[in-house]
């Protein structure tokens, strides 16, 4: 594997994030996640924090022998762009110029992904509940009803009072789908608040939500959710993540 080398992902790479259901580990899907045909292998390498950088030549392998990723022809024009948007950045005083960082902040990153979480598989039958945070109310409607005609019942929640009056309420929900940014708290602080509660720590957690850069992907996956679904989403994509977090059997799948 050379130093400089670009790679990208693949249609295999590209379908592991975005068909809402994966098998991949935490560190081979947090690399996967920022891989970036503007960054050379050296560069992504530097971005990983130290506990990450020395496993980081086994993952990328996996990943390039699995085919989810391959290497891309230079593209000496957008690297010739990257650099001079670099100077420009920097002539302007802003401080994060690094191209990798550069990557992670980048908006319109599109991403559907859930893994199976630590919780028990629901037993055949049993009424599930979710309890959707969202702050759109078309928009919860919407989930809402696809959730009921998925067998949940669902309580919802759009602020941080009701938040906090939600998740007092009895029982556990089975299922959390969780908004980033919502009027009067960050998503993010609901994540770590859940994930520090030991009746949460377990839940499945999907981040569904707007908020599309690889830095917020990670920041949800790095901090606990089992799912990042950005909007708009289809249906069927949301549905698929919420039965890979459960560890539920697609409709029609053979047991």
């Amino acid at each position: 594997m050379h130093e400089e080398a670009i790679y990208g992902l693949t249609p295999k790479g590209e379908n592991e994030l975005h068909n809402s259901a994966t098998a991949l580990s935490p560190l081979e899907l947090d690399l996967l996640i920022r891989i970036d045909p503007t960054l050379s292998v050296a560069q992504l390498k530097e971005a990983l924090p130290p506990e990450a950088s020395s496993t980081f030549s086994a993952i990328f392998e996996r990943l390039r022998m699995d085919g989810l990723i391959a290497p891309v022809q230079l593209d000496t024009f957008g690297m010739r762009l990257e650099e001079e948007l670099a100077l420009f950045s920097q002539a302007r005083n802003h401080p994060e110029t690094d191209a990798s960082v550069r990557s992670l902040k980048r908006a319109g990153y599109f991403v559907g992904i859930a893994r199976r979480s630590r919780a028990p598989m629901p037993v055949v039958g049993q009424q599930l509940s979710a309890v959707l945070v969202e702050d759109d109310p078309n928009l919860a409607k919407f989930v809402s009803s696809y959730l009921a005609f998925g067998g949940f019942t669902v309580r919802t929640c759009a602020n941080r009072a009701e938040v906090l009056a939600e998740f007092r309420k009895p029982p556990v929900p089975h299922l959390v789908l969780l908004d980033v940014m919502l009027p009067d708290v960050d998503g993010f602080e609901v994540l770590g608040s859940l994930r520090r509660h030991p009746a949460f720590r377990t839940v499945p957690i999907i981040m569904l939500t707007g908020k599309a850069t690889r830095e917020a992907v990670l920041q949800g996956l790095n901090g606990g959710a089992d799912g990042y679904i950005t909007k708009p989403f289809e249906p069927d994509a949301l549905m698929t993540a919420v039965r890979s977090v459960l560890g539920m059997a697609e409709p029609g799948a053979r047991r």
